[in-house]
């Protein structure tokens, strides 16, 4: 018997090894096939990335995945436009299931706990705490800067209970900072090479000299971007001889699911750093972290803040002069952490009111019109849903001013009178670029691929201090003589509660609006902020204006968390939405995605790989022509980095979409189309409406 089943046990083993051959074998075929009929050859780039970056392919993770409640989103958005905003925004659902969840379990709060103290005890101590980021985390640790930490001092510095804490806390704006991989210049739009590179998060930690001492935030939503990992395995080994307590590593992925990956493998690892999982689930765009990943760290990042603030103030100021600086009694971690369910729900029923802004944006750019959005207090916030559509929808980033063909869609202003004064009124403090002096040597010696170095080195130049002159969010008379809204466009005010009156705050973009015949629209975040005779008053300037009055719980928020994460989730599902619109959504897949770094070119040929063979297994393709065989993750990187070369300068197409049509298109005749056709196939259609007129759905 014994022997029988070592014989059966040999013959399965090579049965298996044998399908194994045929599977890879076939896929091999079927990749040579593809790309033959295409007259494609791979790319040394694209062999190199498909062998050598898969510590890079991350389309496993599960904020990479495709969220059920919005799996049709598209089609819903352009078919009814507050269903698709609710289908959006029910997502956010998941984040109030994450903190509850967060709030029952005693080892979540130990470690918010631990967070807090970490902060106190390096402000009593004068010590640094340091916040990082890239991408979307990198704007959200400028937003904790910028929006919540200068903006609250900075206001205190005003009240009479500063005279009791003042001589405590001097210079206290200054202890935190908040950072992101490419400094300033990357909130307009992300610097190429930087990203994959662990390199600069070391670098520009050292830079900001970053001791042992200091506090550590580490933000990755995936939980694997390079230049975070860089930041905090660096603070690590500096720390080596303290204890544990003042690194942390903020992310949204499962620890199971990170595991493959060496890098976020060494964090977890880590027993000096105190890991926060922040996992929610997919995005409501599939892969998209600044909604739900970036929110629900921001949130957290901001309670405990704010519990580290309360504390160290409860020594110096009583009850009652606690609560004058929004501090009520009896505010915790945990209750603040459950608060975002009251404020989430909020939120979600203001989607029938947002649909009306929704559908005057997509109609703006949908007749080749644009969009100017002006705020103060809100200024960040908006900046950063509005820069952050370039890369995921491919759009052209913000105007610089030495452009004279406008090509972004948005321009972006505050009632500031030059551009300096704008950067102050965006950051609350100077603009702050990298100093290539600093930077360059290390690039030059330490960036061992040479495509990697010569990119990094390239994105340096765009790094530094003067990028601050090329860009003008003021309403300076040479901004505004060349960036004029005119009829047709449409004019966007976001106000925040505690700001002056529209109508004194805004009253020369009202005048300038007006005075063009633009649509208005005006976003009131809380209840108090147009009463009843300036919102008259607007009327009488702006019947027809659009007015989207938010109300947002004020008591318990000191910081002004409550209106900067209500505004983001507004704006994360109004701006997806616009695009669903557009046709630059398939499904609740961003098909729009410009691949500018490692992880976005993985995301791009999944993308590819899916929908080509999403069409292939449909039962109509197969019906009109034939069994075709599945493209593979080789094959549609082969196909990516074509295009990519293709279309080497930013422009106005999706690489991703021009290359499933191609693809299919080729499949399809069994000859190769070219680029130019392909681009001709999407000049006047969507690609989801491309995707169900190639199976036959519905009729061309």
């Amino acid at each position: 018997m014994l022997i029988e089943n070592t014989f059966k046990f040999i013959v399965s083993f090579f049965i298996a090894i044998i399908l194994i051959y045929i599977i890879f074998s076939s896929r091999a075929q079927v990749s040579s096939t593809v790309l033959k009929i295409l007259n494609i050859s791979p790319s040394a780039q694209s062999i190199d990335y498909v062998k050598n970056k898969k510590q890079f392919q991350v389309h496993s993770l599960l904020t990479e995945q495709r969220h059920p409640k919005t799996i049709n989103l598209s089609d819903v958005c352009i078919d009814n436009t507050t269903a698709g905003l609710q289908a959006l925004l029910s997502v956010d659902a998941d984040i109030s299931q994450k903190f509850t969840e967060m709030a029952g379990n005693p080892a979540y709060m130990e470690k918010l706990k631990k967070a807090s103290e970490a902060i106190q005890k390096a402000i009593k101590q004068r010590r640094k705490i340091y916040i990082y980021g890239t991408g979307s985390p990198g704007r959200l640790a400028k937003q904790i800067e910028s929006s919540l930490w200068r903006s609250f001092w900075m206001n205190v510095q005003t009240k009479p209970e500063w005279k009791k804490i003042g001589p405590h806390f001097s210079d206290i704006e200054e202890q935190l900072i908040g950072e992101m991989t490419g400094g300033d210049r990357a909130l307009i739009s992300s610097l190429e090479g930087f990203e994959d590179l662990q390199l600069i998060g070391k670098l520009q930690k050292q830079n900001y000299q970053i001791t042992k001492e200091d506090v550590v935030f580490a933000i990755s939503e995936g939980g694997e971007t390079s230049a975070v990992i860089g930041t905090i395995l660096d603070a690590a080994q500096q720390s080596r001889d303290q204890k544990p307590g003042k690194l942390f590593f903020l992310y949204n992925n499962p620890d199971n699911l990170l595991y493959p990956f060496h890098r976020s493998r060494s964090v977890l690892d880590d027993s000096s750093i105190i890991k926060i999982n922040l996992t929610t689930g997919p995005q409501a765009l599939a892969g998209s972290t600044r909604m739900q990943a970036t929110t629900s760290a921001l949130f957290v990042m901001g309670i405990i803040l704010e519990d580290a603030i309360r504390t160290l103030l409860k020594q110096y100021l009583s009850d009652q002069e606690l609560e004058k600086l929004g501090f009520p009694p009896g505010m915790t971690i945990k209750k603040r952490l459950l608060s975002f369910v009251d404020l989430q729900q909020n939120i979600f029923n203001m989607a029938s009111s947002l649909s009306k802004w929704t559908d005057l944006e997509s109609e703006t750019y949908a007749s080749h019109n644009r969009t100017t959005y002006v705020a103060q207090q809100a200024l960040l916030t908006v900046f950063t849903d509005s820069t952050e559509r370039a890369p995921t929808f491919s759009l052209y980033p913000l105007d610089p001013v030495n452009r004279q063909e406008r090509k972004s869609w948005i321009q972006i202003c505050s009632p500031a009178d030059n551009r300096q004064e704008a950067w102050f009124a965006l950051l609350q403090r100077p603009f702050r670029g990298l100093d290539s002096s600093f930077y360059k040597p290390y690039f030059e010696n330490e960036i061992d691929d040479p495509h990697s170095r010569e990119t990094a080195l390239k994105s340096l130049n765009k790094a530094g201090n003067d990028q601050q002159y090329i860009y003008d969010f003021s309403f300076s008379s040479a901004n505004i003589a060349n960036r004029k809204p005119v009829e047709n466009n449409l004019g966007v005010i976001v106000l925040f509660s505690d700001e002056q009156p529209i109508e004194v705050l805004f009253a020369k973009w009202l005048v300038l609006f007006s005075s063009v015949n633009t649509k208005l629209v005006i976003v009131a975040i809380a209840p108090n902020t147009l009463t009843k005779q300036n919102l008259e008053k607007i009327r009488n300037m702006y019947p027809n204006a659009t007015v989207l009055a938010t109300p947002v719980f004020q008591q318990g928020d000191p910081l002004g968390l409550n209106q900067q994460i209500s505004l983001k989730m507004l704006m994360n599902a109004h701006s997806t939405a616009v695009m669903a619109k557009l046709g630059r959504i398939v499904g609740n897949t961003m098909t729009y995605v410009k691949p500018s770094n490692l992880k976005l070119i993985d995301r791009a040929t999944f993308l590819i790989e899916n929908h080509v063979n999403e069409q292939l297994a449909h039962p109509a393709w197969i019906k009109y022509y034939g069994n075709c065989p599945l493209i593979s993750y080789a094959a549609a990187n082969a196909v990516l980095f074509d295009v990519m070369n293709y279309k080497q300068e930013h422009n106005d197409a999706s690489v991703v979409s021009l290359s499933i049509v191609r693809v299919l298109e080729s499949l399809k005749y069994k000859r190769g189309i070219s680029w130019e056709e392909a681009e001709a196939i999407l000049k006047n259609k969507s690609l989801g409406y491309y995707l169900k007129t190639c199976v036959g759905e519905i009729e061309e």
